[in-house]
């Protein structure tokens, strides 16, 4: 039987790993963005209507990358919030050049 992680330090270089190709982070950043973009525009316009499409378009780029690029299966399945507090953490990292699209770098 599997280990479960216990905490967010242990769990955050096991996601970097689960998002090692290149592509799949690249689709990462790219549904990041537009969950951000989609938010403010409904804080900005007062229209919820923009939240609803939030996790469509969100999980839609990650899923694709992890499906199809990374051939894993998402950590949000067994680690939802820790995966989604990973996934800002990745997004911020990646643009305050801490980390980078090629893995083995990081």
């Amino acid at each position: 039987m599997e280990e479960r992680i216990k905490t967010f330090e242990e769990f955050y270089p096991f996601y970097l790993k689960q998002h090692s190709n290149k592509i799949c982070r690249l689709l990462h950043i790219i549904g990041t963005t537009f969950v951000l973009a989609m938010t403010l525009t409904a804080v900005l316009y007062l229209n919820p209507y923009w939240l609803l499409f939030v996790p469509i378009v969100g999980y839609g780029f990650a899923w694709v990358g992890h499906f199809f690029f990374e051939k894993n299966k998402p950590a949000t399945f067994k680690y939802p919030l820790w995966s989604l507090r990973s996934d800002f953490k990745m997004y911020f990292e990646f643009f305050s050049g801490k980390i980078t699209l090629n893995s083995e770098k990081d």
